[in-house]
């Protein structure tokens, strides 16, 4: 997976005309920035995913056209549980994380579409994780689930207002958790 596009490498991934996307870079549609002492304009890949969704370009030919989900909970069976329904559906590609801490790298690598988050992690704690996410303005479209069963009720507005989109408490059904991802994301 590469992380800088050339123009003509963006044009063909995103099957337009290699002046096209010269203009659309030139009138900021498209963000990237220019080699030191050349002319030449590189792109980062995040900038042409953004680009090729605010356009309905599909992102078959620079991903797997899949939407990304990110899995954080330190509870493997659930974790497997969940990595084996959203596989089975199709629609989605799966990352999943243990730890806050790995939740950070991987949401900053993988770009999820949407996270899955258990509330209470072993090394931090669920509003954490969200107020970092949210800091973060190139992932200001990542929509964020979070889950629990151990919460006061009082602390799902903390949740709320820490940035998550939707709170489910657990037990819950596995269909209804797809269901919620595929009206958030419309897919």
């Amino acid at each position: 997976m590469k992380d800088v596009y050339s123009t003509g490498e963006a044009a063909k991934v995103c099957k337009v005309s290699q002046q096209t996307i010269i203009r659309c870079f030139d009138a900021g549609k498209l963000k990237g920035f220019y080699v030191p002492a050349s002319r030449f304009r590189r792109i980062p890949r995040d900038s042409l995913v953004k680009f090729m969704k605010e356009n309905g370009i599909p992102l078959s030919n620079i991903d797997s056209g899949k939407t990304k989900v990110l899995i954080v909970d330190d509870d493997a069976e659930i974790v497997e549980l969940f990595v084996q329904v959203l596989e089975r559906d199709g629609r989605f590609e799966i990352r999943t994380a243990t730890c806050g801490y790995d939740a950070g790298i991987l949401t900053q690598q993988f770009r999820p579409d949407l996270i899955v988050l258990d509330f209470m992690l072993p090394d931090i704690n669920g509003k954490v994780v969200c107020e970092t996410i949210r800091s973060n303005g190139e992932l200001a479209q990542t929509k964020i689930i979070a889950i629990s069963g151990m919460i006061e009720e009082d602390k799902i507005q903390d949740l709320y207002d820490a940035g998550v989109d939707f709170f489910m408490q657990k037990p819950f059904k596995i269909t209804d958790l797809v269901a919620k991802i595929g009206e958030m994301l419309n897919v």
